[in-house]
């Protein structure tokens, strides 16, 4: 199907563009009240993104309501460890939660490497609906968690402010710890080659936990797994989003994808002569700029945009979007960056 905005595959591949496209990281839910509204009609997250009609649904609200170049399918960077059968819950205000956790090597054999197609069937006909009713208005993103992000959630249990459990199994345990990395590994590559055989028109890998590790234990755990992972997806163009990882920016200049991008404490200069020429970077508004005035807001966004002028560029958030943030005032940064020139 011919898109009728491609921008962000223009701009993702260094191809000439009108203007430079937007979208936001969490966009799709969180601060709009037609998502909460969907949610409420059923019992928690869990459902809603194991639901393909009101996941497609959801999906396509920020399209319809804030005018974003993009969609990006509603679903969860954990349902690889569920696929592969380490099944989490979702704890209102408190966030996802592992029953078990992978500790020993007859943890690790009680998982599997999950196939993409059936293990996640639910996501990829979400997928599949989601593209028939954008019928090509705009490119629909998939996604995956970066390999040592999901490690981290399977060994630690649950979120964590320093994830010292799963540090520790890197020290303690590192043969264990590369197997069950290269099991995830392997499990994503399915998963993601599935998303683009559903429609998937680009992929983003989200490494959220990037910057707990130090640049030794990042190379040797997290990047050369994200590099098989790009390595491997040759179908559609790739970004990588490394929260924290500021330290990476050379290497990850050197990953097999399109686009690099930047949290909102990377400097864009730095970066650019870090990462080079050759990449699409994309960001990197501090997502608490959207808590200003409307002429704030512009001011922030015309700020970022200039650092940016005349380079490869995707504009976006450094992070999520914050679940409190006023619906209007995403849309004076959405409208800032497509006035820019």
């Amino acid at each position: 199907m011919q898109l009728q905005n491609d921008l962000l595959l223009r701009a993702a591949k260094g191809e000439k563009v009108e203007r430079t496209p937007v979208w936001l990281m969490r966009q799709a839910g969180r601060i709009l009240p037609e998502y909460r509204a969907v949610r409420e009609s059923v019992s928690g997250f869990i459902e809603l993104a194991q639901t393909p009609e009101l996941a497609a649904e959801v999906t396509i609200q920020p399209v319809d309501l804030l005018g974003v170049d993009a969609a990006i399918i509603f679903s969860d960077i954990l349902v690889i460890p569920e696929a592969m059968g380490l099944p989490y819950e979702m704890v209102e205000k408190r966030g996802p939660w592992f029953p078990n956790t992978v500790s020993s090597e007859e943890d690790l054999k009680k998982l599997r490497i999950a196939d993409g197609a059936n293990d996640l069937s639910y996501v990829i006909k979400a997928i599949e609906i989601t593209k028939k009713n954008l019928n090509g208005r705009v490119p629909l993103i998939g996604f995956a968690g970066a390999p040592w992000t999901i490690f981290a959630y399977m060994i630690e249990g649950s979120g964590s402010k320093t994830f010292s459990k799963a540090r520790a199994m890197l020290y303690r345990q590192p043969d264990f710890s590369h197997r069950l990395l290269q099991m995830i590994t392997d499990s994503t590559i399915n998963y993601l080659k599935a998303q683009i055989e559903a429609g998937a028109d680009l992929i983003q890998v989200f490494d959220s936990w990037a910057g707990i590790l130090g640049p030794d234990q990042y190379e040797e755990f997290s990047l050369r797994y994200i590099s098989q992972i790009c390595d491997a997806i040759k179908e559609v163009p790739k970004t990588v989003f490394a929260k924290g990882a500021f330290f990476a920016r050379e290497a990850m200049g050197k990953l097999n994808c399109e686009t690099i991008g930047l949290d909102w404490n990377m400097g864009v200069a730095e970066s650019r002569n870090l990462i080079g020429a050759n990449k699409t970077l994309q960001g990197n508004l501090d997502p608490a700029a959207l808590y200003g005035s409307p002429e704030q807001v512009r001011q922030a966004t015309q700020n970022m945009m200039k650092q940016f002028r005349g380079s490869r560029h995707i504009a976006n958030l450094g992070h999520g979007v914050y679940p409190d943030i006023d619906p209007e005032m995403v849309k004076v940064f959405i409208q800032t960056v497509k006035e820019f020139r």
